[in-house]
């Protein structure tokens, strides 16, 4: 394992505030096996909820429908939460721990700008944010 920047390790504790789920129009990728899952903790049958809630991306994948102002589908506005939090997709477990957003301190430092749960909470060692980094490439 070669040494990065944050060899210290870095905090993160989510404060569910909702920046990362709003905003700005984007992809939330789902696996076949996060389909499943989200589909039950929802109620729904599988193929009800894909067929409401997630849209192909040509060549890329499957994400999760939008919005008009980009808020994920998902998110409850009124509750400021997610509605579904314990089954969210990789992408939504892992962050902030992205290879964007860990590639340098300065990159750190815009991420810990936009997210109140940067550089506060439990301490994640190296190791550990490169695992997780490594669970999907955004």
């Amino acid at each position: 394992m070669s040494e990065r920047w944050y060899k210290s390790g870095l905090q993160f504790q989510c404060k569910q505030c909702g920046r990362c789920c709003t905003g700005e129009p984007g992809y939330v990728w789902v696996t076949d096996a996060e389909l499943e899952q989200i589909a039950r903790e929802l109620g729904f049958d599988r193929i009800q909820f894909e067929s409401t809630f997630v849209r192909t991306i040509p060549g890329l994948g499957r994400s999760l429908v939008e919005f008009e102002n980009g808020d994920c589908c998902l998110f409850d506005p009124d509750t400021k939460s997610c509605q579904i939090y314990g089954a969210r997709p990789i992408q939504c477990r892992t962050w902030p721990f992205w290879k964007r957003n860990i590639e340098s301190a300065n990159t750190w430092k815009k991420t810990a700008k936009f997210c109140p749960g940067c550089n506060r909470g439990p301490l994640f060692t190296q190791e550990q944010i490169d695992a997780q980094e490594r669970e999907i490439e955004i």
